[in-house]
Parts: C-alpha cells; sequence; structure tokens
C-alpha cells in the first residue's frame, strides 16, 4: 500500500463521497431552511418598504435601476424575473408616485428607457440604508472569512438558481 493510499485509508484528509440518500436528505433540509429565510425575508420586505406607499416589487424595480441605471421594460423585466405586462405595472405605480420616468434614449431615439427621478433615488438610498442596517445586524457577529464564504455561496446559488430557471438576461449572472 502507498504513502497517499494508506493516509487515505486513516482519514487523514479524505472525505468519502456522500451517498445519494444523503445528498437528498441535505438537498430536503436545504430547501426547508431556505424556504423559510425567504419567507421571513419576504416578510420583512413588505414591512420595510410599506412606509415608503411602494410594493416589494416597485422596492425591487428601484434597485435594479439604482444598481443599472437607465435601462428598457424589457431589461427590467428580465432583471425582476417577471414578463413584460407585469413590469409595466410595476413601473406604471413608480411613475404614478413620482420615482420612475421614461426617457428617450439619447443614442436611439426611437427607445425609451426607465430611469430613476430624484424622488426615486432618494427612496433607493432610504431602502437601502434600512436594508443594509438591519444585514449589518445579522452580520455582525460573523467572523469576517465566514461573511466572506458566506457572499460567496449566495452568488454562486443566485448564478444556479437563475442558470436553472433559465434567466439568461439577469445581471445575477455576470461575476462580480
Amino acid at each position: 500500500m502507498s504513502q497517499s493510499s494508506s493516509g487515505a485509508a486513516a482519514g487523514q484528509g479524505f472525505a468519502p463521497p456522500a451517498s445519494a440518500g444523503t445528498v437528498m436528505q441535505e438537498a430536503a433540509e436545504f430547501h426547508r431552511a431556505f424556504q423559510d429565510l425567504l419567507r421571513l425575508q419576504q416578510s420583512r420586505d413588505r414591512e420595510r418598504v410599506a412606509g415608503y406607499g411602494v410594493t416589494v416589487s416597485g422596492a425591487h424595480a428601484v434597485e435594479v435601476l439604482t444598481r443599472l441605471g437607465p435601462v428598457s421594460l424589457n431589461a427590467l423585466a428580465a432583471e425582476l424575473f417577471v414578463d413584460k405586462s407585469t413590469a409595466s405595472r410595476i413601473v406604471a405605480l413608480l411613475e404614478d408616485l413620482g420615482f420612475v420616468r421614461r426617457a428617450v434614449d439619447a443614442r436611439d431615439r426611437r427607445v425609451l428607457r426607465l430611469e430613476l427621478t430624484p424622488e426615486g433615488a432618494r427612496l433607493s438610498r432610504q431602502l437601502t440604508d434600512d436594508a443594509v442596517w438591519e444585514m449589518h445586524a445579522l452580520l455582525y457577529g460573523f467572523p469576517p472569512d465566514v461573511r466572506a464564504g458566506m457572499l460567496a455561496f449566495l452568488r454562486q446559488l443566485t448564478r444556479t438558481s437563475a442558470t436553472h430557471a433559465g434567466a439568461t438576461g439577469a445581471s445575477c449572472l455576470a461575476e462580480p
């Protein structure tokens, strides 16, 4: 027996492959925990944005416009993972509230871009400040290497989920 195989046999740095049953059980437990987290965050999102008079979808649209700048309705729909008619309704409400406007594209006058108004930019800063404060409170007790690992994991999970869902046009597929 070689040195490497005897070390592996003694359990030094060797992890046997997980059985399919174990992985399926872990997947079920992960799914349950992830769904609990999503429901909790969705509830927190509704609570957080209610004071600003926008819906969660509207707040997400404001975040996209902040992150990407002026975009087409199709691009916004892709980022929100909704169809164009749903994105149009979200934008109409944001326009009525004075947070978003449609602007003619500087390069192609036939194209309309959605952009934040100054009021929309203020709303974005308030929503972001609220969310970042809460996330800071949640992450504060974790060591830096754990926080970095969690962020890398969440980004990879998001890219994998977006790819699996066929969201080929979403910016979350890009590496940071």
